[in-house]
């Protein structure tokens, strides 16, 4: 069944994001329980996507087990339906982990391994992205020279992410902990995207949150190289010079500007097909990529 939004009464809400539901566990941990709605250019759809809360969440653990000799991560792994009633099972099953409580650190870690999106639209006027200077005569979904890492400030529901410099986020949350996350992310993302590549899918870039627990030592936090925090692309059918085809939340962004939407709320409802065929994507990247379906 679609899961637009949790309904549980065992135990205490302490947020709903643009995706997930979180609950208290305790003092020292929470649930997180990925629901089936969609944020496109931040806004968050009043649609459900079939299946996406239980993709997301398949394929953040597959890359958690994987790169957990990089960084430690957030979970804890206790089963979430042991920390809710039996009734409530059902919401959590497949879509929901229990985490550590940690400090988040208030930037996102973004690395870009091609041009595509906001890049692509800054390169094109000043060949820069994020302030980084880039080599002319790239074209829109050219592979970087190497992968770039720019942050950005998160942004509350609603509200749009702002891209920032590096010198800007030492200034938020030091220089030595920016340097830490900076070499840690590019680490994260160079590893997925080559090990995606041998499954016939480009990376083109991503984003992580992290968190420190009480001994200050840095967590990897939150989803992790997901079709709704990065863009996966086919390698069968990818060209530079075109927008590529995608296994991500692309195929919503075009319906959406097929439309004329303005990027704000409200956003319209969108059509069963389309939503359908969104699941499908995201379900085919599950499939590449761990061998798995839900």
């Amino acid at each position: 069944m679609d899961l637009y939004q949790s309904s549980l009464t065992s135990l205490p809400l302490i947020a709903r994001g643009k995706v997930r539901d979180i609950y208290a566990v305790g003092d020292d941990k929470m649930l997180l329980v990925a629901s089936d709605r969609l944020s496109a250019y931040d806004v968050i759809l009043p649609t459900p996507i079939p299946e996406k809360g239980r993709v997301l969440t398949t394929i953040a653990n597959f890359w958690f087990a994987k790169l957990g000799h990089v960084v430690p991560n957030h979970l804890t792994g206790i089963d979430p339906v042991t920390v809710v009633t039996p009734a409530e099972r059902d919401q959590v099953r497949g879509r929901s982990i229990v985490v550590k409580k940690l400090k988040t650190l208030p930037v996102e870690a973004v690395v870009r391994g091609y041009l595509e999106g906001s890049g692509w639209k800054e390169y094109s006027e000043s060949r820069t992205v994020c302030g980084i200077r880039l080599p002319e005569g790239l074209e829109r979904a050219s592979k970087l020279p190497e992968p770039i890492f720019t942050p950005a400030t998160k942004a509350e529901a609603g509200a749009h992410d702002e891209n920032i410099s590096f010198e800007r986020m030492c200034a938020i949350v030091g220089e030595a902990r920016a340097k830490e996350v900076r070499e840690v992310a590019i680490r994260l993302y160079t590893e997925a995207a080559a090990f995606a590549l041998t499954k016939g899918i480009i990376i083109a870039d991503t984003k992580f949150e992290f968190g420190v627990d009480d001994r200050g030592t840095l967590h990897l936090i939150d989803e992790i190289l997901t079709p709704d925090s990065s863009r996966f692309w086919p390698l069968d059918t990818y060209q530079v010079g075109a927008s590529p085809e995608s296994f991500d939340k692309q195929y919503v962004r075009n319906w959406l500007d097929s439309i004329g939407f303005e990027h704000k709320p409200p956003a319209p409802e969108v059509p069963r097909e389309v939503a359908l065929r969104t699941s499908d994507k995201y379900r085919e990247a599950l499939r590449r990529l761990a061998g798995t379906d839900v």
